[in-house]
């Protein structure tokens, strides 16, 4: 007979409360609530069902305290099988078209991250399964070629990071983001990369190169510089120094680099925005954006529940500003407002970033890339001209 036991329900156990039901020591006794032991160095508190999935499933225990003996989370990787790597979007609030994730999943673990959903298309869970189930494209380099080559490819800039870190840790092994910069660096096609890790200096050889023709920016995610808060929200990504120390490597060897200001969280870290903003223009960058807080599907449930686990008491805060700034609801993905907000406290937030920038002297030129360059790479087979 089995020691581990686990119950199915036809609907996810936990349905999130408009209010804190109670204390931050609550919450261990919610059905997906996961062990703080076995979910150590990660950003999400739970591991519920994803939401396509028939049935959920919840640990509990059976009278054998066979949940001591359940192993840690640990991190895997498995192989995306996809036969495109370029994926295209319509959305008229972001700047591009296409874009590139070499990995599903990020082991970044940012709480936060509202690429969590996208797990539960796979049927994993959008908490700790986005972090440690992982699934990487080692074909992407191979697959990219194939695609810029088709006949009726046209270039425009492709931007990588957008969704999952394409310098989260496994990279450092897998090298599937280099690999990627060197097609666009054969074929001079212009890439615009978002990243929070360090990581992003190992290929500044590729980068300087394609920068002076106009074809590379980089943009790196600064959320807090309080180790702790960065440490909590963010437990896997590179710390404060080390991402402000990229910035400096970055600008330095002549890469157009953007400093991001990204999530901006009402009583969390707001107060930080131009102090952020100063320690980046020192560090060389002459270009900042800035995106709200945007808590789509499952990542509402997840922020809470790490909320209020470490930082209870500003829950209630936190969350009656991020209403006022959402017309009264905690998320609001209309186009044009989802990344800003509305309401006097986001024309707050947006007014203290603009005079900041122009203090500082950024922004005052926006880095543009070129396509003028593109060589279509040759595919096999095809037949060489002959002038």
């Amino acid at each position: 007979m089995s020691r581990a036991s686990s119950r199915a329900l036809k609907h996810p156990p936990v349905t999130a409360p408009s209010e804190p039901a109670g204390a931050p020591s609550d919450f261990p006794e919610l059905g997906v609530a996961i062990d703080r032991a076995r979910r150590r160095g990660r950003g999400a508190q739970s591991n519920a069902t994803g939401r396509y999935e028939a049935e959920a499933r919840v640990a509990f225990d059976d009278g054998w305290q066979s949940l001591e003996e359940l192993p840690p989370f640990r991190t895997t990787v498995g192989v995306d099988t996809s036969r495109k790597v370029i994926t295209r979007n319509d959305s008229p609030d972001i700047g591009f078209d296409r874009s590139i994730n070499p990995y599903r999943g990020c082991e970044h673990g940012c709480v936060y991250c509202f690429a969590r959903p996208t797990h539960a298309y796979l049927g994993l869970s959008p908490g700790l399964d986005f972090e440690s189930k992982l699934f990487a494209k080692p074909e992407a380099p191979s697959l990219l070629e194939k695609e810029l080559a088709a006949p009726g490819y046209e270039p425009r800039m492709i931007a990588i990071g957008t969704n999952t870190d394409p310098y989260q840790p496994i990279e450092r092994e897998r090298k599937i983001m280099r690999g990627i910069l060197e097609v666009l660096e054969r074929a001079s096609h212009p890439v615009g990369i978002v990243t929070k890790s360090a990581l992003v200096v190992r290929d500044i050889d590729i980068l300087a190169r394609m920068a002076k023709r106009n074809l590379a920016k980089v943009a790196i995610s600064v959320t807090s510089l309080d180790p702790k808060l960065a440490r909590t929200m963010e437990p896997r990504a590179s710390t404060p120094p080390r991402r402000l120390e990229a910035l400096k490597q970055l600008s330095d060897a002549g890469i157009p680099t953007t400093v991001m200001v990204a999530p901006v969280i009402p009583a969390l870290n707001d107060s930080e925005i131009e102090r952020i903003l100063d320690a980046a223009a020192h560090a060389g960058v002459k270009e900042a954006s800035y995106v709200l807080l945007r808590l789509p599907l499952e990542v509402r449930d997840l922020f809470r529940e790490w909320l209020m686990a470490n930082y209870p008491d500003r829950y209630r805060h936190v969350f009656t500003l991020i209403r006022d700034m959402r017309g009264g609801r905690d998320y609001d993905a209309k186009w044009g407002e989802r990344m800003k907000g509305t309401g006097p406290m986001a024309w707050t937030i947006g007014r203290r970033f603009e005079i900041a920038c122009d203090r500082l002297g950024l922004n005052k030129r926006r880095s543009k890339l070129t396509t003028d360059h593109f060589a279509r790479p040759k595919r096999n087979g095809d037949q060489l001209s002959l002038f």
